[in-house]
């Protein structure tokens, strides 16, 4: 099953993946806990960010 993403929501998404990702790598968190964080929001787009955002890694 593939999602496709385009246009306007695409780069949203994009720039919200960006922004979870240098929040994620500059928190407080062990190191496992950030690459855990961190493949886990590549795989699962969106999914992946509305997790990260409910319980990843406060700063």
């Amino acid at each position: 099953m593939s999602i496709e993403v385009s246009g306007f929501f695409g780069l949203l998404l994009l720039v919200l993946h960006v922004w979870a990702i240098v929040s994620t790598v500059q928190s407080h968190a062990g190191t496992l806990s950030k690459v855990l964080w961190i493949v886990l929001i590549l795989l699962l787009p969106l999914l992946g960010f509305i997790l990260w955002l409910l319980l990843g890694p406060k700063r």
